[in-house]
C-alpha cells in the first residue's frame, strides 16, 4: 500500500476514528436485474433507464437501477474517468495545490466543480457524502479488498449509501488497471472511439516503444524509485507498484528495495543509510505527503547521492491516474531521463 512513512503503512494507525455521524435515512442506490452483466468486461451500459452493473477487482458486482450520474471517486480515479469524458460529482483524497501548483493526482479535473468529502487520510465526511446522493463510489485498491482512502471503520456505513467499485493498483502490471479503467469508463457511457481517446492511446503506445528502446540502449543504468519523510528514506519494491512493474517489463533496470514490513511496498532506511543502494537515476515521489526536492536537499546524505550530485532525478507520479492520456507523458518523461542519464560511479 503506497504511503510516505512507516506509520502510514498501517491502516489501523492512520485511519481516523471517524465517530458516529448522524445521518438521515440511507440513500437507496442499489438495484439491477438478472439481465445485468457480471462478466467484469465493462458491465451493462444502463442506457435508456436500464440497469447498470460492473464487476470489480474484488469479484463484487456493483449494480444500480440506471446509469450512475452522481459518481463519487478517489481523486485520481475521478481524473482518469475525466480523461474518458465521464464526470464525477464528488471526490476524496489529496487534491489541494502543492506550492501553488495543481495537485498532480487531480490530472485535468476542474476542482471548482467538484465537492470534496475529505482530503486527508482517514478523513471522509459521511454526511457530506450522503448529501451528494451518490449512485456509486469508485476507488483504487493497494492491495484488495480495502478501498483506498475509505476509512475501514466507516466502510459499512459508506457502502450502505451506494454500491462501491474497487480497481486493483498493486502487484500487477500497469496494463491491468489501464484496461480495467477503460472498461469501467465504457460501462459508464464513455465513447472509446472518440478522437481524444484514440489519440491518447496512440500516444501511449508510441511512448511505450520509445521507453523500450531507451532502456535497451542504456542497459545497466540503475533506476531507484523513492520517497522520504523527516525520519526515513524509503526505497520502493518495484514489483509491488504497477507502474514500476510495467517499466521493468519494458526493460528499465530498478534498484530492488527489500520488503521491510507485511505490506511489502518499501524498504525503510535511516537517512544515515540513504546511500545503501547505488542508483544512476532517482525517481522522487511527487505526492503532497512526500518531501519535495527542496526539502530533500536539506538532508546532507541526500546531497551526497551520486544521482543527486549529477542532477539525474525526475518526479515519480506514483499515484498517477490510470488512463492512457495520463501515462503517455509519464513514459515520455522517463524515456527522456533514461536517454540522457549516464552510469555513475558509486
Amino acid at each position: 500500500m503506497p504511503a510516505t512513512h512507516h506509520h502510514a503503512l498501517s491502516r489501523r494507525t492512520l485511519l481516523g476514528t471517524g465517530g458516529a455521524l448522524g445521518i438521515g435515512a440511507l440513500l437507496t442506490a442499489c438495484g439491477g436485474d438478472s439481465s445485468a452483466d457480471t462478466t467484469g468486461k465493462g458491465g451493462a451500459a444502463g442506457k435508456d433507464g436500464r440497469p447498470w452493473s460492473f464487476k470489480d477487482d474484488r469479484g463484487t458486482t456493483a449494480r444500480t437501477k440506471q446509469l450512475p450520474k452522481n459518481i463519487v471517486a478517489y481523486v485520481s480515479t475521478a481524473a482518469a474517468l475525466h480523461d474518458y469524458g465521464i464526470e464525477c460529482t464528488g471526490i476524496f483524497g489529496p487534491s489541494k495545490p502543492i506550492d501553488g501548483r495543481p495537485n498532480p493526482q487531480a490530472g485535468d479535473l476542474d476542482l471548482t466543480k467538484l465537492t470534496s468529502v475529505g482530503t486527508e487520510w482517514g478523513q471522509f465526511n459521511i454526511e457530506k457524502y450522503a448529501a451528494l446522493r451518490p449512485d456509486v463510489l469508485i476507488s483504487n485498491m493497494f492491495p484488495p479488498p480495502a478501498l483506498w482512502y475509505v476509512p475501514e471503520e466507516s466502510v459499512k456505513k459508506i457502502s450502505s449509501l451506494a454500491p462501491t467499485v474497487g480497481i486493483k493498483g498493486a502487484r500487477v502490471s500497469l496494463k491491468e488497471p489501464l484496461e480495467r479503467y477503460t472498461e469501467l469508463a465504457a460501462s459508464l457511457g464513455a465513447d472509446l472511439e472518440s478522437e481524444q481517446v484514440r489519440a491518447a492511446k496512440a500516444r501511449f503506445q508510441k511512448a511505450e516503444r520509445t521507453l523500450r528502446k531507451a532502456a535497451e540502449a542504456h542497459r545497466g543504468l540503475k533506476v531507484m524509485a523513492m520517497t522520504g519523510d523527516a525520519d526515513q528514506f524509503y526505497v520502493a519494491v518495484p514489483d509491488s507498484y504497477c507502474d514500476l512493474n510495467y517499466f521493468k517489463d519494458l526493460g528499465v533496470e530498478f534498484v530492488e528495495g527489500k520488503k521491510s514490513d507485511e505490506w511489502g511496498f518499501w524498504e525503510f532506511l535511516s537517512w544515515e543509510n540513504a546511500d545503501k543502494h547505488h542508483a544512476d537515476l532517482i525517481m522522487i515521489d511527487n505526492r503532497t505527503t512526500a518531501l519535495t526536492p527542496e526539502q530533500l536537499a536539506k538532508k546532507p546524505t541526500w546531497n551526497l547521492l551520486p544521482a543527486v550530485k549529477a542532477g539525474q532525478t525526475i518526479p515519480w507520479s506514483m499515484e498517477e491516474r490510470y488512463s492512457y492520456a495520463a501515462y503517455a507523458p509519464v513514459l515520455e518523461r522517463l524515456a527522456a531521463a533514461v536517454e540522457k542519464s549516464k552510469r555513475l560511479k558509486r
